[in-house]
């Protein structure tokens, strides 16, 4: 009798507890997706800084380049905050590393550089996030400052619907130095979120967001369902009193892990609100 009384209120419980927090995400909901920051969300450290560290390997630059990224990735591991002068002498170097170089040629080794420096990097925690967006019928974006190039790779190898990152300028296929419009960071994520649910046809109150950056607060307010992953403190303390949900895999919680597929379908690739109205009128 005993048992039965426990098994009885176990179960009210359960149904209680889920009353309260709806099955999330919804499976079938064609309106609803989800958008990754990548940096310390969906990857340890900088996309950036591996992918510097594989083009030093490969001698696209020397030691005292090599140095100046391992400086800005241990600021960013030991500190946990973007800093706004680091990303920029980052952005620099590599433009004026790439200039000169065919596009064709950075993608193809951008796959090699995932596969030497990205892959293991990848949190557990947060895949199995994305797969959850996924395995819901969901599409799944990564939305960051880093180039688009390194974003596409990524969220390919990931299974993900596509990313949208930082566009380098290029001219017959070939970088000139330069970028287009700006990086994509802080407002400028919530502008290209923006303006992609448009173009898709997406109800940002049914989509969700993940970062680990107070940068990205205008990304997360955006959509009804925002995740604080391995957060800053700033955005720490803003989740808390916004009431929204915390994911942090930095402290040796056990992650779930999940298989992915190494490839599937690629969709929008863009880098900022023009390249996501460009990318929907083309599909018209």
């Amino acid at each position: 009798m005993a048992g039965e009384a426990s098994a009885e209120a176990a179960r009210k419980s359960t149904q209680e507890v889920s009353e309260r927090e709806p099955e999330f995400p919804v499976p079938g909901d064609e309106r609803a997706a989800a958008f990754f920051d990548l940096d310390n969300t969906v990857m340890q450290g900088a996309a950036l800084f591996h992918f510097g560290r594989g083009l030093y390997k490969r001698k696209f630059f020397d030691t005292r380049e090599l140095a100046r990224f391992a400086w800005q990735q241990a600021w960013f591991r030991l500190a946990g905050v973007e800093d706004p002068e680091h990303m920029q002498e980052a952005r620099d170097s590599a433009l004026s590393i790439v200039q000169g170089h065919r596009v064709s040629e950075l993608q193809s080794i951008g796959e090699e550089i995932y596969d030497e420096y990205m892959a293991e990097r990848i949190w557990p925690g947060t895949r199995a996030l994305a797969q959850a967006h996924l395995d819901a019928g969901q599409r799944v974006w990564l939305v960051t400052a880093a180039p688009v190039e390194i974003a596409t790779v990524i969220a390919r190898r990931l299974g993900l619907t596509g990313a949208l990152g930082t566009v380098a300028e290029s001219v017959d296929g070939v970088y000139t130095g330069k970028l287009v419009g700006e990086p994509l960071h802080g407002p400028a994520k919530a502008e290209a979120v923006r303006a992609l649910a448009l173009a898709e046809g997406l109800d940002l109150r049914r989509c969700a967001a993940y970062s680990d950056s107070h940068n990205d607060i205008p990304m997360l307010s955006l959509v009804g369902h925002p995740y604080a992953i391995n957060p800053d403190s700033k955005l720490r303390k803003h989740a808390r009193r916004m009431d929204w949900r915390l994911r942090d895999y930095r402290t040796g919680r056990k992650a779930a892990k999940v298989g992915i597929p190494a490839a599937a379908g690629v969709g929008a690739v863009a880098g900022g609100t023009a390249a996501a109205i460009a990318l929907h009128r083309k599909r018209r």
